[in-house]
């Protein structure tokens, strides 16, 4: 059944089939779909429906599109689910995200290979013993590409919430016993920060037999906070934006052969 008010368009994201591209940057701000669109050619806003803004242009010569998600994986699975009905196959999550080892600054930029899946989205998609991972041709396009820019990154695992202020207030909630020790374990397994969307994005993605990845400028870390090491808080995402766009010229070079 299609709930849609128009024929032929996706009921949330308003798009329909040649409406977007194969490849999709998924930011979750819907105000960073036009800077995005910027870089690519001949860009067109195509829909604009709740938290879900998209535009379509080229990259050379290919069709490619920037959806926004809005905040957290109920919407950002939505947006996935439409945008596959749609034609897309191939996404990268670009966003933000708060460093946890201190090695990990503010301006680097976090390369996604997993998640934990501290969520409830992908619940919904997969037993909790599946693994949230990304698509390994994606994560080594967004390698080679923070690479070729020069940009200082890592590649790991991050975690997955879905309460902000259960990651920045812990001890404030009454469920803090669990919170403050489940943090402390994914310090001491290595994970490099927290987010909010990627589990739901890479466990639909798996479900839906696409390809994902996803990569995030660091914008501060509250563990370089506490070890009174210097942690400014940093909100320009065009690195992280660029690092996307050049991985999405890869895929699609490495797609033709």
């Amino acid at each position: 059944m299609n709930y849609s008010e128009q024929e032929g368009k996706q009921y949330h994201i308003q798009v329909g089939k040649g409406d977007v591209g194969k490849y999709v940057i998924l930011p979750g701000d819907p105000k960073r779909c036009a800077k995005i669109a910027k870089y690519f050619d001949q860009a067109e806003l195509v829909a604009d429906s709740r938290e879900y803004v998209t535009y379509t242009g080229y990259l050379g010569g290919v069709k490619v599109s920037v959806t926004s998600t809005g905040i957290g994986g109920p919407s950002a699975a939505i947006a996935v689910e439409e945008l596959v009905m749609s034609g897309a196959d191939t996404f990268i999550r670009i966003g933000t995200c708060g460093g946890m080892q201190t090695n990990v600054k503010s301006g680097d930029v976090v390369i996604a290979s997993g998640a934990i899946r501290m969520e409830g989205t992908s619940r919904e998609y997969a037993p909790i013993e599946f693994p949230a991972v990304a698509d390994i041709q994606v994560v080594n396009s967004l390698i080679g590409a923070a690479k070729k820019l020069g940009q200082d990154h890592h590649v790991g695992v991050v975690q997955c919430k879905d309460s902000f202020y259960g990651q920045h207030s812990p001890e404030s909630k009454p469920v803090s016993y669990e919170l403050l020790h489940k943090w402390e374990a994914w310090k001491r397994l290595g994970c490099l920060a927290s987010e909010m969307e990627s589990a739901a994005l890479f466990v639909a993605a798996s479900s839906l037999g696409v390809r994902i990845g996803s990569c995030f400028l660091v914008m501060a870390n509250q563990e370089r906070e506490k070890a009174g090491l210097d942690n400014p808080v940093v909100h320009d995402t065009d690195m992280a934006i660029r690092i996307a766009v050049e991985a999405i010229r890869k895929l699609i070079q490495e797609d033709q052969g």
